[in-house]
C-alpha cells in the first residue's frame, strides 16, 4: 500500500481513484464495509483504491479535552488497512492551520491535486471542513462541479445499534472482548515492540515478551488467552497485563505492563514488531506471596490458556469480517473450568 503525506504528491496519480474517506480508529466492520466498496468500485472503474485519513484525531486539535483515546496506532491502523488490500492512503496532517479551511475550499484543494478522483465513499455521518460544516449533500454537490460521483455507505448495525469506535472502545476497557470482536470482525489487538525486561518470567521458567505498544486502549487490567503474530507466524499464548504487584519495588510508579509468554516457542524476538490478539480473560492480575505460589498459578493459567485457544470457535464469515479470507478468527469459546 503506498502512503502520501500531502495533496501535492497525489498529482502522480493519473488513473481513476476511488478514495474512501474517515479516521478509521480500530477499522471496525462499519469501516470495512466502506472500504470494500471502495475496491469494488475502483475495479469497475480500472482504477485504484485510496483512502484519505489524518495522522492526528481532528479532536485533538480542535478539542483536546473531548478526544477519546485512540483504539489503533497510526501503525498499526495503517496494517491493518494495507490488509484489506487497498493501493494507496493519503495521510494528510491534521493541524490548527488544516481545521480552520472550509469545505468548498477541502474538497477543491484535494479534486485539483488528484486529477483521476473519480468516486468518494463516506459513511453517512462524515463532516469535513472548518466546523464540521461540510455534510454528504454538499460533497455531492461539489462532486457535480470538480468531476467526481458520491456513494454514501449505511452504518453496520450489531446488537440493534450502529457500530462505532465509541462502542468498541467501551467494550474492550469493560473487558466485553466478544462484543469487541463482532464488531470490529476480528479479535481486539495491540500492536508493540518487543524490549528487554527483567527476566522474572525465565527465572520462573516462563519466559516472556515485554511489549512496548504505547496503546490508549487496553482490556482491564489481568491475564488473557492470546493468538500472537511476529511476522507471518502465529503463536497461541497468555498476556498479562498490570502493574506486577509480587515484583513491586517499593518507591517505584505503578507503571502498566504488557507481557506475553508464547507456548511452544524458543525465538528470541527482542525488536520484533507483536501483535497481539484477546480472546479471552482468565483472571485478575493477584499479588503472591513468593516466586513459588505465582509460578503454580501461572502453569494453571497456561493449561487453561491451552484449552480455551483449542477450543475458540470461528467467527462468522461475513463480507464484513475482516480476515475472512486471511487467517482464523474466534468468537467467545465455551469450556467447562
Amino acid at each position: 500500500m503506498k502512503l502520501r503525506s500531502s495533496l501535492h504528491a497525489m498529482r502522480q496519480c493519473t488513473g481513476p481513484i476511488a478514495l474512501a474517506a474517515g479516521f478509521f480508529d480500530g477499522v471496525h466492520i462499519g469501516h470495512v464495509r466502506v472500504i470494500r466498496k471502495t475496491i469494488a468500485a475502483a475495479h469497475a472503474l480500472d482504477g485504484e483504491a485510496w483512502i484519505l485519513t489524518f495522522d492526528t484525531h481532528p479532536r485533538r486539535v480542535v478539542n483536546p479535552a473531548g478526544a477519546p483515546a485512540l483504539l489503533t496506532s497510526n501503525e498499526h491502523r495503517f496494517m491493518i488497512l494495507e490488509r484489506l488490500g487497498l493501493d494507496g492512503c493519503l495521510v494528510l496532517p491534521f493541524s490548527r492551520r488544516f481545521a480552520r479551511l472550509s469545505a468548498h475550499a477541502f474538497v477543491k484543494s484535494l479534486a485539483g491535486s488528484c486529477p483521476g478522483l473519480r468516486r468518494v465513499l463516506v459513511g453517512t455521518n462524515w463532516r469535513f471542513g472548518r466546523g464540521r460544516a461540510g455534510n454528504t449533500d454538499l460533497l455531492a454537490r461539489l462532486g457535480l462541479r470538480f468531476g467526481y460521483s458520491v456513494d454514501i455507505v449505511p452504518p453496520s448495525m450489531w446488537n440493534g445499534q450502529v457500530v462505532s469506535s465509541t462502542r468498541v472502545r467501551s467494550s474492550v476497557l469493560n473487558g466485553r472482548l466478544h462484543e469487541a470482536a463482532a464488531m470490529l470482525g476480528r479479535p481486539f489487538s495491540v500492536l508493540g515492540r518487543v524490549t528487554r525486561g527483567r527476566g522474572i518470567g525465565r527465572k520462573l521458567g516462563f519466559p516472556t515478551a515485554n511489549l512496548e505498544t504505547g496503546a490508549e486502549v487496553l482490556p482491564p487490567q489481568g491475564v488473557y488467552a492470546v493468538r500472537v503474530l511476529v511476522g507471518r507466524t502465529w503463536h497461541d499464548g497468555i498476556v498479562n497485563i498490570g502493574v506486577r504487584p509480587t515484583f513491586h519495588r517499593l518507591g517505584a510508579p505503578l507503571a502498566v505492563h504488557l507481557e506475553a509468554h508464547l507456548f511452544n516457542t524458543s525465538r528470541r524476538l527482542y525488536g520484533r514488531m507483536m501483535e497481539v490478539f484477546f480472546l479471552r480473560r482468565i483472571r485478575a492480575e493477584q499479588t503472591f506471596p513468593d516466586h513459588r505460589s505465582l509460578a503454580r498459578q501461572i502453569r494453571k493459567d497456561v493449561r487453561l490458556a491451552a484449552s480455551l485457544l483449542r477450543n475458540c470457535k470461528p467467527l462468522k464469515k461475513d463480507k464484513e469480517s475482516l480476515y475472512r479470507d486471511k487467517m482464523p478468527v474466534y468468537s467467545r469459546p465455551r469450556i467447562n473450568k
